[in-house]
Formats: structure tokens, sequence, C-alpha cells
């Protein structure tokens, strides 16, 4: 007898079309292969889905950050929110230039920052503050942008999971002074690795369009098409190479025909999932806020065989990798929802900080857990999901 699962489900798997997949033939037989009409057309898509005046595409939603801070002259001396349970990225382009992180806690219902704590964590070496949409839910967006405008704050928006998310009916990444998205293979959208810049400054833009080309004041692209295209242009900043390929472009503006199909399904799957789990006392499944439109780049979950407190946490961290295990073992891939930085080494080192610094960080991060949901997802892959939960229940 086999002890080999009915079915394995993965945590996400990147669904693209047969046209998507074709795409990327067009820059390689053009020979223009960076940063060249792919990309601008790409970067037209992604402001025309979220209404942003200005879309500048990069590497990855990391440089996308880098850059964002970069051009709002953060730099040494200057300091940084960051929610502490996000991906590390968020914190590490602060690190990397120079700045100093503060982290702050998070809302334990949404898992997004705790304003509260965030107004506590000002300080007049403040220069930044990193909101993170987390998971697609947005961030509350008015209360950050309030404290900030009182005291000349730049907001950065980490959005690399809000495609398809909305504030208020705003496309999130359009409410701060940048928004930062990620392309990488688990996003909604993808072009393997990659990011993009929105911004409504105009000004803002231009400079993030030169730091990501060395500092250039004109692109390639603009040479080529001009009437002197063998005339260098100037470098005005020194900047970085942090420039998208058009071979990545023209796979995401492929996406991008498809963009409100993706999220409406992604929003599909997750109402299967709350229905089905409505009655679970044990598994909180994500909120809905009002006005808030959640874009589901992942189900993360809080996982609650008992109530969680300071001292209940490692007991029910116990379960939840157990319960980790066993529906791995039934096929079903499940992941915690993201870390809390403060608990990695390196902050936690160098910041010399403790998990009960950040009490409901450190509570996310032993006691959540993402469920499989992903454009492409079956109806049978779903069904199974489900049954192995009620199967495996704790």
């Amino acid at each position: 007898m086999s002890d080999r699962p009915a079915m394995t489900v993965p945590i996400a798997r990147t669904s693209l079309l047969e046209d998507e997949i074709q795409s990327v033939l067009g820059p390689l037989r053009s020979g223009w292969l960076v940063q060249g009409p792919q990309v601008r057309d790409f970067e037209e898509k992604w402001s025309a889905f979220t209404g942003a005046a200005h879309s500048i595409a990069v590497t990855s939603c990391t440089t996308a950050l880098h850059l964002s801070l970069a051009a709002l002259d953060f730099g040494p001396g200057d300091e940084a929110i960051v929610p502490a349970f996000t991906w590390i990225a968020t914190a590490n382009v602060v690190e990397h230039l120079g700045g100093t992180v503060v982290f702050c806690d998070i809302d334990p219902l949404t898992f997004n920052l705790d304003l509260k704590d965030l107004a506590r964590k000002l300080t007049p070496r403040t220069r930044a503050i990193l909101p993170v949409h987390l998971f697609g839910l947005p961030a509350e967006m008015d209360g950050v942008n309030a404290l900030a405008k009182e005291r000349g704050i730049a907001v950065v928006e980490d959005a690399a999971c809000g495609f398809g998310a909305r504030y208020h009916g705003r496309h999130v990444g359009t409410l701060g002074d940048t928004g930062c998205f990620s392309f990488h293979p688990r996003k909604a959208i993808t072009t393997g690795e990659g990011g993009m810049i929105t911004t409504n400054d105009a000004d803002l833009a231009a400079k993030l369009r030169r730091l990501r080309d060395h500092g250039a004041a004109m692109s390639d692209l603009q040479r080529h098409l001009g009437a002197r295209p063998y005339l260098l242009a100037d470098h005005p900043d020194a900047g970085y190479n942090q420039r998208m390929t058009d071979i990545q472009a023209a796979l995401g503006a492929a996406q991008m025909a498809r963009a409100a199909d993706i999220v409406t399904e992604r929003q599909r799957l997750a109402r299967i999932y709350d229905d089905a789990f409505a009655s679970v006392p044990w598994l909180r499944t994500p909120p809905r806020p009002a006005g808030m439109e959640h874009g589901y780049q992942s189900y993360a979950c809080w996982y609650e065989p008992e109530a969680i407190t300071v001292e209940s946490i490692p007991r029910v961290n116990e379960k939840r990798n157990a319960w980790m295990d066993r529906l791995q073992q039934a096929g079903v891939s499940t992941r915690p929802a993201t870390h809390a930085v403060h608990m990695l080494s390196f902050y936690r080192n160098k910041y010399q900080l403790s998990p009960t610094d950040f009490p409901q960080a450190w509570a996310a991060n032993d006691c959540s857990i993402s469920l499989p949901l992903f454009h492409g997802m079956t109806e049978a892959e779903q069904g199974y999901v489900i049954e192995q939960v009620f199967l495996n229940r704790p």
C-alpha cells in the first residue's frame, strides 16, 4: 500500500498562457533586450491599471524600495519605521542606505502595522515610514499619511503583495510618495524577478528614472528615438544599474491583458476558503475591513487551537508546526505567513532585540499559516486542501 498522498497542492504556482510565454520572443528577435519599448509598454499598462501617474520598472521590489528612499534623499543618520512582521527586504533597504531601522508592532487583526505603535516610534530623526500592504490587504493609509504629513516624513509603500488591492477605491501604491511592487514568481503578475515603482510626483518620477539607469538624464530608448542618437547622455546623478529587461517586461505586459481576471479569481478562491472555514474556531481567516479590497497575494490565517498569549505562543507554535507537517505529508504545502524581522539574527543582534519587544509580530511569526492560493488553482485542488484541513484538525 502506497504512502503517497492522493494529490499534491503547492503553496503557489505560476500560471502563464501560451501567448504570454511567446511574448518573450519579440525582444529576443528584435535585438532590443534592456529597458526599451517593452519596458515602456509595461509601465504604461501598469499605470493604467493602478491609476498611478507614473510607473518605473526596475529589477525587483527590493530595488524599488531602495531607489525610492535614495530618491527621497534618505541616508546615514536617518530613521525609517518598518513593521516588525514583513519580508526582510523592507528593512534591508534602510540598512543599505546607512539608515537606522525602527520597528513598530502590528495589528493582530490585519497583520499590518499598528498605528498607535507607529506614532510612539516617531522621533525627530524619522525621515520615512514604510507601510506594508501585507498579503494583499491595504494598510491603514489615512492614519499613516496623517502622521507623516504633520512631520514632513516620506511614505514609501511596500506593495510587494499589493497587486489588485484597493484602499477606499484607490489602488495601493498610489497613496504615499511612492509605491513598490514585486514580480517574483509567487506574485500574481510575474516577470521572474522584477519590480515597479509608482508615484504621482513628476519630478520624483524623473529622478527615479535617472537613478535606475546610472544617473543618466536620458534613456537609451529616448536617445535612439531622438534626432541625434549617437550622442551620450549627461549623468546628473550617481545612479545604479537597476533596469528591467525588455524580455521581462514583455512577459509582464502580456499578463496585464488579464490583470482584472487574475484579481477576480484570487478573490473568488479566497471567498471559498472563507465560507469553508467560517465555523472553524481554531483557524482565523483573513479579515475584510470596510473600504478595503484584498488582493489575496496569499491566504494568511492565524492558527489558534488555544488563545494566543505571550505564555501560549511556544505551545501554539509547536502545534502549528506539527499541523503543517501533517498537511505536508498529505500533499498540501503551507508556509508561515512571513517572518518577524526583529527575530532574524542580523536585526536581533545589531539592535539587541528579543521576541517580546514586538509581541504581536512574534505571535504572527510563530502562529500564522498560509494555505495554497494561486491563479489557475482547480476546484479539485482547493477542495482537497479544505478536506485535508478538516481531516488533520488539531
